[in-house]
């Protein structure tokens, strides 16, 4: 199978505190990988790292066989747990900001996901609560046509309804030509589209594998095997 990403022995230190030590972890292509850990974990490091937005202290990282840097940027399509949106924008303007920004920006799926999200792409993204914007910078990563789509906490506060539209756009857009790497606390709403998971904790991998693997391993869902494995943190 094609390797998307693949990280071995990375480390990432913010001055004296380690963030990150030690992982190694392989996507291949045509995989969802659940990321999972407590708050400070090391989470969204990683995943800046992946997205180019940190460097390592050592280690390596490579999506389809490329060190970090410009090209993956090409591959990579990042959802941060922030909105980046100004608050002026209406939503055609953000589809427009992106189109103008990568070459990979598909516009005919945006509208068509827009629609499928039920957002008026000429409301602004003040007026919008907060599953709104959500379900809009979700759209605005997978209207790219990248290899890698690298979504952090896509389904925090919001609410169900709104949590299931979103699965259901991921799992609609997937292309088995490319991976997605999903962070979230919600293991139990999201589980059943991993393919494979990783659990973090204090910047250390702590389990990772097949999912139905470790189901069948345990005898735990992965919801439960992830209480399991944090209860005392």
């Amino acid at each position: 199978m094609e390797k998307i990403l693949e990280i071995k022995n990375l480390n990432k230190k913010y001055f004296t505190k380690t963030a990150l030590e030690n992982v190694n972890l392989t996507l291949e292509k045509g995989r969802i990988l659940g990321l999972m850990g407590p708050n400070g974990s090391g989470k969204t490091t990683l995943l800046k790292i992946i997205a180019g937005l940190q460097h390592v202290n050592s280690g390596s990282v490579q999506v389809c066989g490329y060190d970090i840097g410009l090209e993956t940027k090409k591959l990579v399509s990042f959802l941060p747990d922030k909105n980046v949106l100004y608050p002026f924008m209406k939503s055609i303007d953000a589809l427009n900001f992106f189109q103008n920004y990568y070459d990979d920006f598909d516009m005919k799926k945006a509208l068509d996901m827009l629609d499928f999200m039920k957002l008026d792409k000429n409301e602004k993204v003040s007026a919008m609560s907060k599953g709104m914007i959500e379900k809009l910078n979700l759209t605005l990563a997978f209207s790219r046509n990248a290899k890698l789509f690298v979504l952090d906490e896509p389904l925090g506060g919001v609410d169900p309804v709104a949590r299931d539209r979103i699965i259901s756009t991921i799992i609609k857009t997937y292309n088995e030509d490319s991976s997605i790497i999903i962070s979230t606390h919600l293991v139990n709403d999201v589980e059943r589209i991993f393919d494979d998971v990783c659990f973090i904790g204090k910047g250390k991998v702590i389990l990772s594998g097949s999912a139905e693997d470790l189901r069948v391993e345990k005898g735990l869902s992965i919801d439960q095997l992830y209480i399991e494995t944090f209860q005392d943190e």
